[in-house]
């Protein structure tokens, strides 16, 4: 299996690990925003793209080396938006604890609304 540097010009996210599968998908500019291709119009150029799996990641988090299986002519630039997913049996977690506490502070002196707030509740013994 071959692989692939991919080089960052901001940190890669904290929560990306060796381990992770990664996927680009092609972007474009609309409106004065950076989005992946109009979906309203699928192609083969709107999914996404699996690159593969993290080898590594160096420790000022700007270098990923992916182990993929895709040709030169497949490797993402950068006109393209890298993602990352984890494995949903190795990452599976709720929360955990008997006591939260939630402080909400709004020091905007003009009016904000607040759209959701969620919370994961489950009964962990008796």
């Amino acid at each position: 299996m071959a692989t692939v540097t991919l080089t960052f010009a901001n940190k890669i996210n904290a929560s990306a690990q060796v381990g992770d599968t990664t996927y680009y998908v092609t972007t474009s500019s609309q409106g004065g925003f950076t989005t992946s291709l109009n979906v309203s119009t699928p192609t083969t150029e709107n999914i996404y793209v699996k690159i593969g799996t993290i080898k590594s990641i160096n420790t000022a988090r700007l270098i990923m080396v992916v182990n993929t299986d895709l040709t030169s002519g497949q490797i993402p630039t950068t006109s393209h938006f890298i993602f990352f997913s984890k494995d949903n049996i190795a990452n599976m977690t709720t929360a955990l604890g008997y006591y939260a506490e939630v402080k909400l502070k709004n020091n905007s002196t003009t009016e904000a609304e607040l759209f959701s707030i969620g919370c994961d509740v489950f009964e962990s013994s008796k």
